[in-house]
């Protein structure tokens, strides 16, 4: 037999001590739902968010709830920025980031070019 070769006689035991697992605080506190939620939720850039107060660009919850479901919808189509356009606004959207990006008043975007956007969601309320 090879001096190198060792066998493992049957009365040889490996001890392998109980280690717990540490669960982290946040997960502790967050469920699926939650997680998913705050993927899903649309949010709102400071860049963004000035231009809004700015403008005095106000949605309500049905509107944030109708854009934030067609970005969903055009999220699944692999749209990655997107134009959407209601009655009153034009929001640039970062379908990816579920980010709105920047955002104007509707006579505002009628003399502007859009570039970099792969998608456009019409919302007429």
């Amino acid at each position: 037999m090879d001096h190198r070769i060792h066998s493992i006689q049957p009365h040889h035991t490996v001890h392998i001590p109980n280690v717990k697992k540490q669960e982290s605080k946040q997960s502790s506190n967050l469920n699926f739902r939650d997680i998913l939620q705050q993927q899903q939720d649309l949010k709102v850039s400071k860049h963004a968010q000035q231009r809004m107060d700015e403008r005095n660009i106000q949605l309500n919850e049905k509107q944030w709830n109708t854009i934030t479901a067609k970005i969903g919808e055009a999220k699944q189509k692999g749209v990655t920025d997107s134009l959407v356009l209601t009655n009153d606004t034009a929001l640039l959207v970062s379908t990816k980031n579920n980010t709105v990006v920047t955002a104007m008043n509707r006579e505002e975007a009628t003399s502007k070019i859009f570039t970099n956007i792969n998608g456009t969601i019409l919302i007429n309320e």
